[in-house]
């Protein structure tokens, strides 16, 4: 029996692709800021941890509770939207801390036992905007660019120990807790310069005409985890497969 261990699992992807390697017979080792019990069955193959990726401490009790896992999830991410002029360098730090740093020290953190063991998967959730560019997310999109990179080179120097490392791209999911909190997040609101532009863009996100389901992304992590041919970076979503086809 396998564990896969999932970052940010209070909601939308993170709980989705628990909930999916828990209906497989796989032993789930689910992670959240605020643990929750309600949110998934019952389970002996179910352990849910506290979890806080943007602290050192947390991270090593964590792992070091999970015990040896085959596969890591780094799901946990917050997101921003708003035009660069109107967000504070805290709020930047705020989303690199979570977004980049938090998924680099988690991978760091798990490394060492997928070496020595001579296995492991690691998945790193990103987001098709990394494959085209929209309005109000520079900082987001930089935040998970940046995880593209350190994904991609990180796969090579895993070769030699037969670990391997992916990528997953959704798209937007309107109905999940991240994206309703991305909006949120515009401590200072958008500059008056900005108005027309985040209309239009507002506007545009009302009615979407194609999303990602959060049982999309379940899909391809569950490809990532369980295929060794499976590609290096998996889209996931209608709108993302849109998006890819255009970049």
């Amino acid at each position: 029996m396998k564990t896969i261990l999932v970052t940010g699992c209070s909601s939308g992807f993170g709980l989705e692709t628990a909930r999916h390697f828990l209906g497989r017979d796989w032993t789930v080792i689910a992670t959240m800021r605020t643990p929750r019990d309600d949110l998934m069955p019952r389970s002996d193959r179910l352990r849910i941890l506290r979890l806080d990726v943007t602290d050192p401490d947390s991270i090593r009790r964590a792992v070091d509770e999970a015990g040896p896992v085959d596969v890591l999830v780094n799901n946990a991410g917050i997101g921003l939207l708003n035009a660069l002029e109107g967000v504070p360098m805290e709020a930047v730090r705020e989303i690199f801390d979570t977004n980049t740093f938090g998924t680099i020290a988690m991978t760091q953190a798990v490394l060492p036992q997928f070496r020595e063991r001579r296995s492991g998967v690691i998945i790193n959730i990103t987001s098709s905007v990394t494959l085209k560019p929209l309005h109000l997310l520079s900082v987001y999109t930089a935040s998970k660019a940046a995880v593209n990179a350190f994904t991609e080179s990180l796969a090579l120097e895993l070769e030699p120990f037969d670990v391997r490392a992916h990528l997953v791209l959704p798209g937007r999911a309107p109905d999940t807790a991240f994206s309703k909190t991305a909006q949120s997040r515009m401590k200072d609101g958008i500059p008056p310069a900005y108005a027309p532009l985040a209309q239009s863009v507002f506007a545009a996100w009302q009615q979407p005409s194609l999303v990602t389901r959060p049982a999309d992304v379940a899909d391809a992590v569950w490809r990532a985890a369980t295929d060794p041919a499976s590609p290096m970076r998996l889209v996931a979503g209608a709108d993302a497969v849109s998006l890819a086809s255009q970049s």
